[in-house]
């Protein structure tokens, strides 16, 4: 594997380990594709550094236990914003 690759791969991981965000979060931070971010992190780290692939993985577990309640979070706040959508369309219909 390229040494580049290699030295993006262990920043990437490292970046995950402090911040512990999402996948989509940090691969928007270093300009890359989920998809190839993913597999950095699934498959080329293991390779690489066994010792941050474990950290790394523990933190991809967390988020995917997570994740039905982020969604649900989301779906919340989305139908909280229509709603108010609806209520500024009453409220203007009203006053004509």
């Amino acid at each position: 594997m390229n040494q580049i690759v290699i030295t993006r791969i262990k920043e990437e991981a490292i970046y995950l380990i402090k911040t512990e965000k999402t996948i989509r979060e940090v691969a928007k931070d270093f300009k890359i594709s989920k998809s190839t971010l993913h597999k950095d992190m699934q498959k080329r780290l293991k390779d690489i550094s066994p010792q941050l692939n474990e950290k790394v993985q523990k933190i991809l577990k967390k988020h995917k236990k997570e994740r039905h309640i982020k969604g649900g979070i989301a779906t919340k706040a989305l139908y909280a914003q229509k709603e108010k959508e609806n209520e500024k369309k009453r409220i203007y219909n009203q006053c004509l």
